[in-house]
Formats: structure tokens, C-alpha cells, sequence
């Protein structure tokens, strides 16, 4: 295994980790933030969705010899921020990832549940996460107006990075927040948490299981993590040439998620920004050897895990709406692509419009979030209408 090991491979690898943290850990902290968890809970979340990363991230390509890169739930985390606390707060929530990562194991042992999400429209699948995606990209906007000097420089900095290469923007526009929270943000009146040592508090959040927690949370969780995260991820390594066995893979992500499941950890995925990244040339001429990159990357995560208690203090100090802009900067590539992708049908464009509107208006009907009845409308509008042209058509 050493003999493979090369430069390019570690360099890409380390380039695909920080790329990857420093584009969604907004995210991830805003998600979690929102589910009524503390700060000492957020870091705990931070810091075993980090290393649960790091872990597949190592795990995997040793077993595979293939690039098989993971990250956390990004748009499950968008999810999470967009969508109102449960009554339970954070212990409910935890109980909601808790059955996440459960579908996720059972889908990695039963097949059948693979190909039941599979066969949930494309279009409506990509309508679903652009629903979810929406109002977090909203916050870009709102911080502009609201605060225009804290707000401008990182989008300038945004701004400047897609236009040099698309995978800079975040990382220039985390480090502009950097500056700004440095040179802008009054930390007079806050304490910078540095004396808690490396590690977070190691206690699970007691949960709770309820039936609202699981079709508003858990299953649109599960949905968005599949649809939006492994679904392209395996495309990504399957478009570079190498043979993915999704069952295996899907199993072990399933079971890293629900052993950090209870400390908070959003669910961890196949990538696909990543896996391009560490699948082509750039890291080594000799495709069998590109598991390093993935390995590196892992190991870089493991890392970046132990820097939790820091980024949250740092995300602690800004205001809340700056944390948000810099979350909906990362999604935005992703709210283009899903909205494209559930439009790309003339013929069905009902059924996944009604899914975006209901899933990203924010609604409840019996205690269940619009994310689960946009899916339940738009599947059955376009069943109808498929019956409909059937019928036409005879």
C-alpha cells in the first residue's frame, strides 16, 4: 500500500479536505444550531461528523483501492437549518438522526430500500433538495441588507474566487469572514472558548423517539442524504472508470452515522465535489493509486475534527446572519444544479415544482414538515400524470 502513495495523490487529498470543511462546516453548524442544540452540543456535532468523515474517508478507499470520497450530509444539514426545532429540541432531534442513520444501515443491508428511493422520479428528487436548499441560499441577500459591511467583503471575496477557480470561492470566502470576525465583529462583550482543551464533551444527548420526528426529519434526512449526496457520489467515481459496489459502501457510512448519531453527528455520505477532485488525473497518473488522495483527505479530516471547539467559538463571535451568508454561499452551486435537474422534463414540470414550493415554503400539516408532503404531492402528481398520457395514448 505504501508503494502507492505519491505526491500529487496527498496534495489532491489535502486540497479535497480543506475544500470540503471550509465550504460546508457553516453548514453543518447552522444545521445542528438550529435543531435547539447548546454550544458545547454544536461542538460535540461538529466534532463527530468531522471524524466520522475522517474514518470512512480512510476506511473505505483501504478496502476498495478506489477514491471513495465522504463528507457529512451537506444538504441534510441545510435541511436541518431551514426547518423549525422539534418540540422535543435537541434530544428529539437526535432521536430523528438516530432513524436517519438506521435507514441509511438498512438501505446498505436491503437493497429493495435502495431501489425504492431510486425509483422516486429524478425530477422530484432534485425538486426536494432544491426546496430544502432555498431559504438558506436566501441569506446571502438578507445579510447584504441588513449588514452591509460585515456582509460585503465576503461576498467580494466569494465573488473573486469563482472567478479565479469555482472550488476557491468558499475558502476565500471563509477566509474574508476571517478578517472580518478579526477586524469588523466587537468580541469585547464574548469569550474566545480556548481553554476547553482539543476535545468536547464526550456525553450523548439523551433521545427521544417520536413518530413527528420521523417523517418530518428523519425521512426527508434520509431522502436528501441518498438523492443528493450518494446517489452522485458513486455517479462521480463510476464516470472516472472504477467499479463501485454501492451496497458495502452505503452499509459502512450507514453505521459510522449511527455510532455518532447520538453526540449530534449529521449523517456521512459518498461525495461528489470531493470525489472529482481526488478521482482524476491531478492525483497521479495511475488510477490505482488515487485511493491515497481519499486516504490523505481523511486523514487531514481526523485533523480538522480536533480544531471543533475553536470553530465554534469563532462561528460564536459573528452574528448570526453573517454564519448563515457564508452557509448559503456554499449551497448555491447546489440549489442551481437540483433546480436545473427538476426542471429537465417539459412534460412533468408540475410535479416537481409542487414538490420545490411545498418543501421550501416551510409548512406543516399533523406535525410533519412540507419536505415529506412536497415528495407525497409531487409523486402523485406525476403518477396522474403518467396514467393520464397512458390513457391518452390508447
Amino acid at each position: 500500500m505504501l508503494r502507492d502513495l505519491s505526491i500529487p495523490a496527498v496534495s489532491m487529498g489535502l486540497l479535497a479536505a480543506f475544500v470540503g470543511y471550509s465550504a460546508s462546516f457553516a453548514i453543518v453548524l447552522a444545521g445542528i444550531t438550529a435543531m435547539g442544540a447548546t454550544d458545547e452540543q454544536a461542538t460535540t456535532g461538529l466534532f463527530f461528523a468531522t471524524i466520522g468523515m475522517g474514518i470512512c474517508s480512510i476506511w473505505l478507499p483501504a478496502v476498495t483501492r478506489i477514491p471513495a470520497a465522504v463528507a457529512w450530509s451537506t444538504p441534510g444539514a441545510a435541511f436541518l437549518a431551514a426547518t423549525a426545532a422539534l418540540p422535543g429540541g435537541f434530544g428529539e432531534a437526535v432521536g430523528a438522526l438516530i432513524y436517519c442513520a438506521g435507514l441509511i444501515v438498512l438501505t446498505g443491508f436491503i437493497p429493495t430500500l435502495g431501489r425504492i428511493v431510486a425509483a422516486i422520479p429524478k425530477p422530484i428528487a432534485n425538486g426536494l433538495l432544491a426546496g430544502v436548499l432555498l431559504k438558506l441560499c436566501f441569506a446571502p441577500a438578507l445579510a447584504l441588507g441588513s449588514i452591509p459591511l460585515l456582509a460585503l467583503p465576503v461576498l467580494i471575496a466569494w465573488l473573486i474566487g469563482l472567478t479565479w477557480n469555482r472550488l476557491a470561492a468558499m475558502p476565500f470566502a471563509v477566509l474574508a469572514f476571517l478578517v472580518v470576525l478579526y477586524f469588523a465583529v466587537d468580541t469585547s462583550g464574548s469569550t474566545l472558548h480556548t481553554d476547553t482543551g482539543w476535545l468536547p464533551a464526550f456525553t450523548p444527548t439523551l433521545p427521544t423517539f417520536t413518530i413527528q420526528s420521523f417523517f418530518s426529519i428523519a425521512l426527508p434526512l434520509y431522502l436528501v442524504t441518498m438523492a443528493g449526496q450518494n446517489v452522485p457520489g458513486f455517479a462521480v467515481l463510476e464516470l472516472n472508470g472504477y467499479p463501485v459496489e454501492r451496497q458495502p459502501l452505503i452499509r459502512k457510512t450507514g453505521l459510522v452515522s449511527l455510532a455518532f448519531a447520538p453526540f449530534g453527528s449529521v449523517p456521512v455520505n459518498m461525495s461528489a465535489i470531493t470525489a472529482a477532485i481526488m478521482a482524476g488525473e491531478d492525483a497521479g497518473r495511475d488510477p490505482a493509486t488515487r485511493y491515497w488522495a481519499a486516504m490523505t483527505s481523511g486523514i487531514a479530516y481526523v485533523g480538522l475534527a480536533f480544531a471543533a471547539g475553536l470553530v465554534t467559538s469563532l462561528a460564536s463571535l459573528a452574528p448570526i446572519a453573517l454564519i448563515t451568508a457564508v452557509a448559503g454561499l456554499a449551497l448555491i452551486p447546489a440549489l442551481v444544479g437540483s433546480i436545473s435537474a427538476a426542471f429537465s422534463e417539459p412534460a412533468q414540470l408540475e410535479a416537481p415544482a409542487m414538490t420545490f414550493l411545498i418543501a421550501a415554503s416551510g409548512m406543516t400539516l399533523f406535525g410533519v414538515s412540507g419536505a415529506f408532503w412536497g415528495v407525497v404531492v409531487g409523486v402523485l402528481i406525476w403518477v396522474s400524470k403518467v396514467i393520464a398520457n397512458r390513457s391518452l395514448d390508447h
